[in-house]
């Protein structure tokens, strides 16, 4: 009996595949992480769920400073499972640096840290992150959490729901679920949104449908 070969598709046409599914305008920044292995980890989440790019604030020599070295890198190839060659990642000095450049650029900035007195909080799963055209979404330093500079400087603080004895997550396992949750919503926003789009420009009528009233991302 003869079989047919099939020829895999390469790793471009696979990114080209998904790209559609990446979340447009969503920067995930890890905040003085102590341990190249947690940069490593956040990567691999940013690029499992679909997050446009990654911003790591550090001063230390283990992360080169430009995107193309880091790729090079390879024990930051294997600890991100090779994700770093496919996610966009930028280095930043210190905390305000990357504040101010994500401020220029328009984006909002929120925290990952537990109820902050006099700061906006949220619990994760009850807060919209669609409303928000640009979203940076912070995760701070494993022992020290985030810093007053990023919660002074973010709009709100979101807080995971925690019911066991111990209340604390190590930083690869927050950042996997915030990051769930958040491109979750805004990736079927842009599904929904997408829709309209097209069902408007096919002269068909548009079904009533609260999701697509949303202002778009």
């Amino acid at each position: 009996m003869e079989e047919k070969s099939k020829s895999k598709p390469t790793l471009r046409a696979r990114a080209d595949k998904i790209k559609d599914f990446r979340c447009k305008n969503l920067i995930a920044v890890i905040e003085n992480p102590t341990d190249v292995r947690n940069i490593g980890t956040i990567i691999r989440n940013v690029n499992a769920l679909g997050v446009e790019k990654a911003y790591v604030i550090t001063d230390q020599n283990s992360l080169p400073d430009e995107w193309e070295e880091m790729r090079e890198k390879r024990k930051l190839s294997a600890i991100s499972a090779s994700a770093i060659k496919w996610s966009f990642v930028k280095k930043f000095k210190d905390t305000d640096s990357c504040m101010d450049h994500l401020n220029k650029n328009g984006f909002v900035s929120v925290v990952t840290s537990p109820h902050v007195k006099g700061r906006k909080n949220v619990v994760l799963h009850e807060h919209d992150y669609t409303s928000y055209k640009k979203l940076a979404v912070w995760f701070g330093n494993e022992g020290t959490g985030i810093s007053e500079t990023a919660i002074k400087r973010s709009d709100l603080c979101i807080n995971i729901p925690m019911y066991g004895i111990i209340e604390s997550l190590n930083l690869g396992t927050s950042s996997g679920i915030v990051l769930y949750e958040v491109t979750k919503q805004r990736r079927a926003f842009q599904f929904n949104l997408k829709k309209k789009i097209d069902t408007k420009k096919s002269g068909k009528p548009v079904r009533p449908d609260s999701s697509s009233d949303l202002s778009p991302v």
